[in-house]
């Protein structure tokens, strides 16, 4: 079972890790999450309450709650609490800077000459100095008192945080400023002037509100950067619909959009969004899908046609039912996508995270120790305890935090903007890394429809294509659909058919005006006596491109041919040159023959390709491309695909292609274009390195600050730092990881022109399939080229048969064959063609 929870009062990487360590405890939690950007937490258990996940939270000091239902979070309320967040911080600012700003000028004004109350001069008045002081610390203490809340508790916890730092350091310098207070009245109380003014200059109380001051304006505009890098999801949610027009009874109603159920009709009008899911039953219009796919113009819609909820109906009126509804719909399917992708971890995090775990404690540690050895140095209590306040503040684990989660959130919002939905942290890091991306043939770098490519008759185009159409209306093969559709683009009207006949595995027949006329192949053309070889080069040629290549005859005489072919999607070409340009190999896996395959190939202008492939050998090809390559993606959209997906170390999904495939890929293409892909490799390219950019800053800005706040430099360099920039600096080093982090929200992707030519294809042997060997087979009974034309087409249809070779006048036949194909089989084709096997050898 897999939930998701929210998790209030984290402040910074240590409290991430203090979450994660204690429900990973918990008995039965198999994986834990912790999303700091987020303030959320996914985990996967079985056989425990998740009353017991929540408590185990709460002992380690933090708060916990579910999100809705589903284990999903309302982006809507969770803008809500960041706004309240906001708004909290703001008011806390403004006090804070309301008495922070006369608390600096009465503790630093004398300083700079600054016009100054006599009643703070001089020794004498160094109680008033310094109460006054201490009256305006309090109320900067109080309204930041949530640092010593939390940050104590943690602490006694025996998780300590960022807090936990901020609440020590603050609160050793207002203890220290309190024991002046005293120190300062004894001395006056016995006449030691010079004691009394000692303590007058050291009293910290201004160090101790500008630190909490410091920090929470450094806090607030984190907050308000962080809150930016969920506006894609914010958006995506703002483009769902409120409410929906149902009709009941013939009457319209408007209800909530959570009321509607699978099966509603909803009324639809122009300019209104789509409510959910469905299917069109009246009406016809067009629709913008561009929220969802990207794409501008808008998609005709008529009577049976799926539409997605959220997208806009741009002309007519619709009718249409609802087939998903709530978070069942693609819409919010994506989005949940989404907040899982970015609440989930990439395995570059893995290092942040052990650092943040001991990272307070060490901190602690090294501000003891740093006061410990200043004293032992001989110098003053006030100075060794000013270096450890300075190691306190100045140390920064929200940088080393944030620096992963708010660049994943960034760039899977900016990913899902594109239509580029990645599943998962993991799948946006491993995809900077791929070597080599494999492509399927047909519905991946075709479109997966068929197209009439080549005309070859000796009528006129149109009244052949005339005839040709009026017999494919009658037919119910899939490549009838592209004929009809050039004959109603040239407005032909189709002939009446009578006796119409579908013959499997040959073609299709039928009468016009009395006159029998066939589509087929050899085979049918052979059994009625017709002769192709007028138009057998053609054929020949366009088989060789892959095409399915048709002849047409009027009773006994040849009047055409015609092929058909899978298109090419417009993109491909321009896809495989820009991953060609990225340095990344491109090999074509494809269950078609050799001749096929490498057509389609050159066209395209791939690397490499696998042909007659079968499904179940498609995850091994993955692997043996994976033992030459290293990293290998595959893009897919088939169930025969599925398997494929899962082996590549990425696989990528097609968002037209089957649920199957979907599901198995850890990145999906809602646009189902293959630029897509390069967008997505260099998507994850910039990702990651904002992502290493962020952890040097990170590291860098800990490794220099410690020990310059610990004084290291002060003895050879006299270099000291005041606690109060130590604060200031702690505050910019995250509002600079998160900044930087935005900068993502500006990726565009950089493509370039398609080549104008292409290396060499080279094919890669399926191994399975191509150990082949000859084989030749006496046949008893060919008597002409009819009969050769027979055996040839027998044999060929046979799987595993690559070649054939008939010699008439010897009667024999040279088969090429792959090492499976067995003898018996051969025979039974020439057998069932109606001739007689003498012997094969």
């Amino acid at each position: 079972m897999k939930e998701k929870f929210q998790v209030t009062g984290m402040t910074c990487s240590a409290c991430s890790a203090a979450v994660e360590r204690a429900v990973s405890k918990v008995e039965g939690v198999s994986k834990v999450e912790v999303n700091l950007l987020a303030n959320s937490m996914q985990v996967e258990y079985e056989n425990v309450e998740s009353s017991v996940i929540i408590e185990a939270v709460e002992k380690a000091g933090y708060h916990a709650f579910l999100g809705s239902a589903k284990g999903k979070v309302d982006q809507r309320e969770s803008k809500s609490t960041v706004d309240e967040e906001l708004a909290s911080m703001k008011q806390r600012i403004i006090v804070s800077f309301s008495f922070l700003i006369p608390l600096m000028y009465i503790s630093m004004g004398h300083m700079y000459g600054l016009p100054f109350l006599e009643i703070f001069h001089g020794a004498e008045n160094a109680l008033t100095f310094a109460f006054t002081q201490f009256l305006l610390t309090l109320p900067v203490i109080y309204i930041n008192r949530k640092y010593y809340i939390v940050g104590f508790k943690t602490l006694f916890h025996g998780t300590p945080n960022m807090d936990s730092l901020i609440a020590i350091g603050s609160s050793s310098a207002l203890v220290y400023g309190i024991y002046a207070i005293y120190q300062i009245g004894y001395a006056l109380g016995h006449g030691n002037l010079e004691v009394a003014h000692s303590y007058m200059m050291d009293l910290y109380f201004e160090s101790a509100a500008m630190i909490l001051t410091l920090i929470t304006f450094g806090k607030f505009l984190e907050t308000r950067s962080k809150r930016k890098t969920q506006d894609a999801i914010g958006k995506m949610m703002e483009l769902t619909s409120k409410e929906a027009t149902v009709l009941v009874e013939g009457e319209e109603r408007v209800v909530a959009i959570e009321e509607v159920r699978v099966g509603d009709l909803l009324v639809v009008r122009p300019g209104e969004k789509i409510p959910t899911d469905g299917v069109i039953i009246e009406g016809s219009t067009s629709v913008d899908e561009s929220a969802l796919t990207g794409e501008s113009l808008p998609i005709e819609k008529h009577v049976s046609d799926k539409v997605i909820g959220a997208t806009i109906n741009k002309q007519g009126r619709i009718l249409v039912e609802a087939t998903r509804v709530g978070e069942d719909t693609t819409f919010s399917q994506i989005i949940q996508l989404v907040e899982e992708a970015a609440s989930s971890k990439a395995p570059i995090s893995k290092l942040a995270d052990k650092i943040s775990g001991i990272f307070v404690p060490t901190v602690i540690t090294i501000a003891l120790i740093t006061f410990a050895v200043w004293m032992a140095l001989d110098y003053s209590f006030s100075f060794s305890l000013s270096m450890a306040i300075s190691v306190l503040v100045i140390s920064c684990p929200c940088a080393l935090g944030l620096a992963t989660p708010v660049a994943i959130m960034v760039g899977t919002g900016k990913g899902a903007e594109m239509g580029i939905l990645m599943k998962s942290a993991e799948s946006l890091e491993i995809t900077h890394e791929v070597k080599c991306i494999v492509f399927d043939k047909t519905g991946t770098i075709t479109s997966g429809k068929p197209v009439l490519k080549n005309i070859h008759t000796k009528l006129e185009e149109n009244t052949f294509l005339q005839v040709v159409a009026s017999l494919e209306n009658a037919s119910k093969h899939p490549l009838a659909h592209s004929i009809l559709e050039v004959a109603k683009e040239r407005n032909i009207e189709l002939f009446p058919i009578t006796e119409f006949q579908s013959i499997a595995g040959q073609g299709i027949q039928g009468k016009i005006n009395d006159q029998v006329y066939r589509i087929g192949n050899a085979t049918m053309m052979s059994q009625a006596s017709i002769l192709v070889s007028t138009y057998q080069p053609y054929a020949d040629q366009y088989s060789q491109l892959g095409h399915s290549v048709m002849y047409v005859a009027r009773e006994e005489e040849l009047i055409g041919l015609i092929s058909v072919a899978d298109s090419i999607k417009s993109s491909s070409k321009q896809a495989i040159a820009n991953l060609q340009h990225l340095g990344i190999h491109t090999v074509m896996l494809s269950g078609d023959n050799a001749k096929s395959a490498k057509a389609i190939a050159e066209e395209v202008g791939i690397e490499a390709y696998i042909a007659e492939v079968l499904p179940n050998q498609k995850a091994d090809e993955i692997r043996k491309l994976q033992a030459t390559y290293g990293r290998v993606a595959m893009v897919g959209d088939g169930v025969n695909d599925a398997v494929a997906l899962t082996a590549a170390d990425i696989g990528i999904g097609i968002g037209a292609g089957s649920d199957v495939a979907i599901e198995a890929a850890d990145i999906v293409l809602v646009n189902s274009d293959l630029l897509d892909v390069v967008k997505a490799v260099q998507l994850s390219r910039s990702v990651i390195k904002n992502i290493k950019e962020n952890l040097f800053w990170a590291f860098f800005y800990n490794a220099l600050g410690i020990p310059l706040a610990a004084g290291v430099f002060y003895l050879s360099l006299g270099l000291k730092l005041n606690p109060m920039f130590g604060a200031a600096a702690m505050s910019l080093s995250s509002v600079f990881v998160v900044s930087n982090a935005l900068r993502l929200r500006r990726f565009r992707p950089h493509l370039i022109e398609v080549m104008s030519t292409h290396p060499e294809v080279v094919e890669i042997v399926n191994e399975k399939e191509v150990k082949s060997m000859s084989k030749v087979m006496v046949i008893e009974g060919m008597m002409c080229m009819h009969c050769q034309a027979r055996v040839e087409k027998a044999l060929a249809a046979v799987e595993g048969v690559s070649s054939v070779v008939i010699d008439l006048a010897a009667k024999t036949a040279t088969v090429e064959v792959s090492a499976d194909v067995s003898n018996e089989a051969l025979t039974k084709a020439v057998v069932d063609a109606g001739y007689e096997v003498i012997s094969v050898a």
